[in-house]
C-alpha cells in the first residue's frame, strides 16, 4: 500500500516528460513556418520581392458568378496577403520550402501540383486563378507566374475564401493575351 503513491508519482512524471517531448517534436504544435531553416530565395516579410495579382472591384469575376450555384458563389473578400510561394503538397507533407526547394517546387508546379502561400505566422493559403471559365479552359498563365516566384516572399492580391477552415486566395490578372 505504501508503494502505490510513489508508483503513481513516478508514472505521472514519466507521462509528463513524454508529453513534453511530444510537444517539442510535433511541427504543427510549434505554430509558425515549418522547417524555418529553409529560407526563401528572395524577398523579406517587411519587403516582399514583388506583387502578384490585381485588385478587383468585386470579389468574384462574372465567369465565377455565372458558374456558381444559383448565381451565388461562396463568400469572398478582396485582400492582399504577404507570404512565400510554396509547393502546397511538399510543404504539408515534408515541410519543404525556400531556396533549397525552389527547383522541386517549379517541377511540381509544371506537373500540376497545387500552389500555396505560407505567411509569416504559418497560415497557409491554396492559390488559384479567380476567373472560373478561363482557368478551366487553360486560358490563364498563373502557374507560370507562380513558378517564376517559387520560394520568394511576395504580396499576393486576390479574393480570400475560407470553407471549413480551408483557406484559398483566388488571384486575378493572369489571363493569357
Amino acid at each position: 500500500m505504501k508503494r502505490t503513491p510513489t508508483l503513481l508519482l513516478v508514472l505521472l512524471l514519466a507521462f509528463s516528460v513524454v508529453g513534453q517531448e511530444a510537444k517539442k517534436s510535433a511541427p504543427a504544435a510549434k505554430g509558425g513556418i515549418l522547417q524555418p531553416q529553409m529560407t526563401p530565395t528572395a524577398g523579406a516579410w517587411d519587403k516582399p520581392a514583388g506583387d502578384l495579382g490585381q485588385k478587383a472591384a468585386q470579389p468574384w469575376s462574372t465567369t465565377t458568378v455565372e458558374a456558381s450555384v444559383d448565381g451565388k458563389p461562396n463568400a469572398g473578400k478582396v485582400t492582399t496577403v504577404t507570404g512565400e510561394i510554396i509547393d502546397y503538397s511538399c510543404y504539408l507533407q515534408l515541410g519543404k520550402h525556400g531556396d533549397k526547394h525552389r527547383d522541386c517546387a517549379q517541377k511540381c508546379f509544371k506537373n500540376g501540383q497545387p500552389i500555396g502561400l505560407v505567411t509569416k505566422t504559418g497560415t497557409i493559403y491554396l492559390l488559384m486563378e479567380e476567373e472560373h471559365h478561363p482557368r478551366r479552359d487553360g486560358q490563364t498563365n498563373w502557374r507560370d507566374a507562380a513558378s517564376e516566384h517559387a520560394g520568394h516572399i511576395m504580396s499576393v492580391t486576390g479574393t480570400a475564401s475560407t470553407v471549413n477552415g480551408q483557406r484559398a486566395l483566388y488571384v486575378t490578372g493572369f489571363l493569357k493575351k
